[in-house]
């Protein structure tokens, strides 16, 4: 299906936003985690057509060229999810479902707590609810995958990414397709802000959410060696409406890329609750 490329102003900015899909279809809210844009879901993006959903894919602040403020503060979580209730407000969508991976993740288990009203169920891929991350820090190995971040929001850290052509990102499994737009002059900068607006200082209290009510499918692939799975299970603890848990095996941390049926299907699956 043809592919509507719009540019939404908000916030003095310029955000890039991608709809397609049945134009009289259920909504699915796609949010992307770093450092790729929404182009990691375009694997899945088909899919969903196919189950009659209009989907709506968001370059969020710090991705879209034109939303690339100065200054770490400028990429709070309270700013993320504005951005975000905004960019539908615009569209006039007042109801959708919210999917998000990775960071995307976290802004969207922020969604669906906070504005249930606004949001008809919710699907994370990868990222647990804040809570549970919270509480796998605690115990099993999570404190040990989590280390990177702690060079992510050093001063340096874009050479350091760029270094070689992206040779950092390209390890951690990032594709040269996606790597290309990031070694533009600037291009890194906001996505790094994101963890150092809201993983330095007083962290739990700048990630704090609370329970989600609505209908939620948490989606963990076991490969991934980001994220594990107490923080992913854990999230069951925090989601008090209809509730699954679904994990893909053998599937690394991009799971929208390397296991586009599985998500779509399950995306597919929680939207039948409309």
């Amino acid at each position: 299906m043809e592919t509507e490329h719009l540019t939404i102003d908000h916030d003095g900015l310029s955000f890039d936003v991608h709809l397609s899909g049945p134009a009289r279809g259920p909504v699915a809210v796609l949010l992307h985690g770093f450092p790729v844009d929404s182009r990691c879901w375009d694997p899945v993006i088909g899919r969903l057509h196919d189950s009659g959903l209009r989907t709506v894919a968001i370059d969020q602040r710090g991705y879209s060229p034109g939303a690339r403020p100065e200054g770490v503060d400028a990429y709070t979580l309270d700013t993320l999810t504005g951005d975000v209730l905004a960019i539908l407000g615009h569209l006039n969508i007042a109801y959708s479902m919210i999917v998000g991976h990775d960071w995307g993740g976290i802004v969207a288990w922020h969604l669906a707590a906070n504005k249930p009203d606004r949001f008809t169920s919710l699907v994370a891929v990868s990222t647990g609810h804040p809570s549970a991350m919270r509480d796998a820090l605690t115990a099993g190995d999570q404190r040990e995958r989590s280390t990177y971040i702690k060079w992510l929001v050093e001063p340096d850290a874009e050479d350091r990414l760029a270094a070689d052509g992206g040779a950092a990102l390209r390890k951690f499994g990032v594709s040269d397709a996606e790597i290309e737009p990031l070694l533009e002059p600037g291009a890194l900068t906001g996505p790094l802000n994101w963890y150092r607006a809201n993983f330095t200082g007083d962290i739990a209290t700048k990630l704090a959410c609370p329970p989600v009510e609505i209908p939620t499918t948490m989606v963990w692939s076991d490969a991934d060696t980001a994220l594990g799975r107490e923080q992913a299970e854990l999230s069951g603890r925090y989601a008090y409406g209809d509730y699954r848990f679904s994990v893909i095996p053998g599937v690394d941390h991009w799971v929208p890329q390397n296991a586009a049926p599985a998500v779509a299907s399950e995306v597919s699956l929680r939207s039948s609750l409309f």
